[in-house]
């Protein structure tokens, strides 16, 4: 850990188309004066695209994916013998970090290795960059997509150390580990191995927008967070035309409970995005400025800055458009909405909610549909309504089955939490309450086995704080305590958990631990555009103190 402290300190210093669809709809001119980084990455095609070309690698690097995709087309315009536009036109359809490539995707990938392969690299190097994607995107019929990324995983090895000098080399193959590191492997050990090789590259370059970027993701974990603060507050300045290099700091933010820092961090994201989608598909709404929202959400109600939480909520439910329909767009759209009613306790309002907007593939996307449902169940049940209680919990027991089926088991557990969450809920409501706490222990546990996914800034609801909620209900404090303060520990600096500690620790009588917790409350708080019960509640016991 000491060693890697000392690595990073130097940032303390300083995709659908065909090619002939893509190549007639799509200009390289709209980047020409676009900044996504300083990147090094020589190949053997023409002179007059080798700008353009680490361009497009760049643009990889802060996921710009359909950006990159773009401008490798472009690439192979000037230069039809450059068989490397096509290996970089395959890594944009390759993202993985993110959800799997779709199969037209995996089509179009397949078909752009085939071509340079074709081709051929002129070097033994660019050869086997080539021959490292070739067995993602081959077999993708038969094989399964953890399979392929391992195989490419292992590829993407055997060229890391063929050529030690060769950064890029080392950045994606870091990549590669982060993209088949398990949410359920709490050792961390493929994010540590990716770090430890991204911070050897950030003594050489410290400006490499990849790098910062993916310390981030090799970070983004509680125990972990605090060593990535570093590149966090570097990255978008490495990269600051990239929507998602202005976003991407806030997940350490977030992680440490830094909301002004994330609240800065998303504005500049959304707007970015923004700005850049009313250029290129007006009329629509960016998937990145969504992303942005949902995080810029979680963190001012954070804040009790409810009245800017419900521009979000009002500003996403305009939306009736995406430029790119992904499951970034889908979770914003689902938790937005979500975490708004949920995060307030107006739970007549999230018993209320709707899927929106009604022309979305929803159908591509359960886990974030699951997501509204969750809400209308919860809220249902908190709202004596059992009735509409039932329907969602059974809708949601239909996503979790489907999810099974299609073999997507993260979110199929993740779905799974919810449900048994709002089934707590339920049972209680009706005066079941041994079932309602063995419910939520269960979802608890559940939840504790998995990471969240970086499309979100944190469970809608953590099963624990709801935990502790049920215990504080149940007249039971001294164990709701050790909830809340678990979930502070994973979240810090969440109101609803800070507030349920201390009233916890008020109702076990221990008044100097509340006081403490109330005036921590407080001073989250500063911000506050509206009247909060729960802050009206901590002024009262502070002055009577």
């Amino acid at each position: 850990m000491r060693s890697q402290l000392k690595v990073i300190l130097p940032f303390l210093c300083l995709f659908s188309f065909s090619f002939t669809h893509a190549q007639e709809k799509h200009r390289h001119d709209d980047h020409e004066h676009e900044n996504f980084g300083n990147v090094t990455f020589p190949v053997s095609c023409d002179a007059s695209v080798q700008e353009q070309f680490r361009l497009g690698v760049a643009m990889l690097h802060s996921f710009a994916y359909e950006d990159a995709e773009k401008t490798f087309t472009a690439v192979s315009q000037k230069d039809p013998h450059c068989a490397m536009a096509y290996w970089g036109f395959a890594m944009s359809l390759y993202h993985p970090v993110w959800v799997p490539p779709d199969p037209s995707e995996l089509k179009r990938g397949w078909n752009a290795i085939e071509r340079a392969k074709l081709i051929g690299g002129k070097t033994e190097r660019e050869k086997e960059y080539i021959a490292a994607v070739d067995v993602f995107f081959r077999d993708s019929d038969k094989l399964d997509h953890r399979t392929r990324a391992l195989a490419y995983e292992k590829a993407m090895e055997r060229l890391y150390r063929r050529y030690p000098n060769d950064r890029e080399a080392a950045v994606f193959y870091s990549l590669a580990l982060l993209g088949t590191a398990l949410p359920s492997d709490k050792t961390y050990n493929k994010q540590k191995k990716a770090a430890d090789i991204l911070n050897s590259v950030l003594v050489e370059a410290p400006e490499h927008p990849g790098v910062a970027h993916y310390i981030i993701h090799s970070y983004d974990y509680p125990q972990l967070a605090s060593l990535a603060l570093p590149a966090a507050r570097t990255y978008a300045n490495l990269a600051p035309s990239s929507p998602h290099a202005l976003h991407m700091p806030s997940h350490i933010f977030t992680r440490l409970g830094l909301w002004e820092e994330s609240i800065r961090s998303n504005m500049a994201s959304a707007d970015m995005a923004t700005r850049r989608v009313a250029r290129t598909q007006p009329g629509t709404a960016s998937f990145d400025a969504l992303h942005a929202l949902d995080y810029l959400m979680y963190a001012y109600l954070q804040e009790c800055e409810e009245t800017k939480a419900r521009n979000v909520r009002e500003e996403v439910s305009k939306v009736q458009a995406v430029d790119v329909e992904n499951f970034a767009a889908a979770y914003a759209l689902a938790a937005v909405p979500a975490r708004y009613a949920l995060e307030r306790r107006h739970w007549t309002e999230a018993a209320a909610l709707q899927v929106r907007p009604a022309g979305f593939p929803w159908n591509r996307f359960p886990y974030a549909e699951a997501i509204i449902y969750f809400a209308r169940s919860l809220g249902a049940a908190r709202s004596d309504d059992p009735g509409s209680a039932r329907k969602d919990l059974e809708k949601l027991a239909a996503f979790r089955e489907g999810l099974l089926k299609m073999k997507e088991t993260y979110w199929a557990d993740q779905v799974e939490v919810q449900r048994l969450s709002a089934a707590a809920w339920l049972a209680y409501s009706e005066q079941r309450h041994e079932e309602s706490l063995a419910h939520l222990k269960s979802a608890a546990e559940l939840e504790d086995t998995m990471e969240k996914h970086p499309v979100t800034p944190g469970s809608v609801l953590p099963s624990r704080e709801l935990l502790g909620d049920l215990l504080l209900e149940m007249g039971k404090p001294d164990q709701a305590l050790k909830e809340f303060e678990t979930t502070l520990r994973v979240a810090p600096n969440r109101f609803n958990s800070l507030y349920g500690a201390a009233r916890s620790a008020e109702q076990t009588g221990d008044r100097k631990k509340a006081g403490a917790l109330y005036q921590r409350l407080i001073e989250l708080c500063s911000r506050a555009d509206t009247v909060r019960p729960e802050l009206k509640h901590a002024k009262l016991f502070l002055r009577s103190e």
